[in-house]
């Protein structure tokens, strides 16, 4: 996005802002300016900690009405505590809150080009305030190097703000982090992940790791063994897998419970390798695509299937690989993918979609 973008968003984002909040006061738009080049990175001690403030705070707020996800300028957004309606544990929370406190080297740089966008809006009359109140302020918050600023009195009336400040990369998958935590409450959980290439499978199944701590099986270790690779095998729908080795390898010892002993398939020497252990988690995940064969989709307790527009596949696909292998994939395993999508109905057979933006 160059300057003018960027402009030009942030001029948006201040304005919608204001027409949400019309009772806000200058350092409201500060505290605004300031999460959407910062984010949270000031605010956390640690998941435990802020898991138990968010619990608590939950138990103080009304809960009427349903959670606004309120997007900032910039990679962030603002996830009112309300959520955890719809199931989001405090602990799951807190971990998120804390997984978004990254230093933005560029913080600092970033807000004063907000700040500059804001003082703008001013003199053009479209932010309620004086233009000299308004730089006043914003000179005497430079001069104290731009800290972190709490709501107004006046905001915290009228709006009884109960939010964290989340990563953007996190906020598609908040139904999915939701529906996991109810389901885990109840037991352990087997979840699938399926969509066509560079859906970001492989992404959302490092972050569940990272949050939740779970074991996660890769259906791209299990491609074809030489001797399976027939006319007949590639004419199957979803017939581009060893299906058949994953599921005695994997999905049968987890559903009894059992350590999983299994061996990854090395495209380079076209072997299978050494065998590796993996003790049953809470939550095991499965990513790939071919995770929701119909002869594997008994075993999930959960299914998710990340749903990419054409476009964006090739957009992705372009800026990951050399020309030669994007060919491979435009001409070979994208066909493949949506003859098995389409002939064995993964995206209705899938508990919960999720569009890819």
């Amino acid at each position: 996005m160059n300057a003018m973008e960027q402009s030009g968003r942030t001029r948006k984002s201040l304005i919608m802002h204001y027409r949400s909040y019309p009772k806000l006061k200058i350092r409201d738009v500060f505290k605004f300016l300031y999460q959407s080049a910062f984010g949270c990175e000031h605010l956390v001690s640690s998941p435990e900690a802020a898991a138990e403030y968010i619990s608590k705070e939950y138990g103080a707020i009304c809960h009427e009405g349903e959670p606004v996800i309120e997007s900032l300028d910039g990679a962030y957004s603002r996830i009112p505590i309300l959520y955890m309606k719809r199931g989001l544990s405090a602990d799951t929370f807190g971990k998120l809150f804390a997984a978004s406190a990254k230093r933005e080297e560029n913080g600092p740089s970033e807000l004063v080009k907000k700040l500059t966008v804001a003082k703008e809006l001013v003199s053009e009359g479209l932010l309620p305030f004086g233009p000299d109140e308004f730089e006043s302020a914003a000179a005497e918050w430079g001069a104290k190097g731009y800290p972190a600023i709490h709501h107004s009195d006046a905001f915290r009336e009228a709006y009884r703000p109960a939010y964290r400040v989340i990563a953007n990369e996190y906020v598609p998958f908040l139904a999915l982090f939701a529906e996991l935590d109810v389901r885990l409450a109840k037991g352990r959980v087997i979840a699938a992940i399926d969509g066509g290439s560079a859906s970001g499978k492989t992404t959302l199944g490092n972050i569940l790791s990272s949050i939740y701590d779970c074991t996660v099986f890769h259906m791209d270790d299990f491609f074809l063994r030489p001797e399976q690779r027939t006319p007949e095998r590639y004419a199957e729908a979803g017939g581009n897998v060893d299906r058949e080795r994953f599921l005695a390898e994997v999905l049968q010892p987890l559903s009894r419970g059992e350590t999983v002993k299994y061996r990854k398939f090395d495209c380079s020497t076209m072997t299978l390798g050494n065998v590796i252990q993996a003790a049953p988690k809470k939550l095991t995940v499965i990513e790939g695509a071919y995770s929701m064969h119909p002869e594997l989709a008994g075993y999930y307790d959960l299914s998710v299937f990340l749903d990419i527009s054409p476009e964006l596949q090739k957009e992705r696909i372009l800026e990951r690989n050399f020309p030669r292998s994007a060919e491979r994939f435009f001409d070979t395993w994208i066909p493949l993918e949506n003859e098995y999508f389409d002939k064995t109905q993964v995206r209705q057979r899938c508990g919960m979609m999720i569009p890819v933006t």
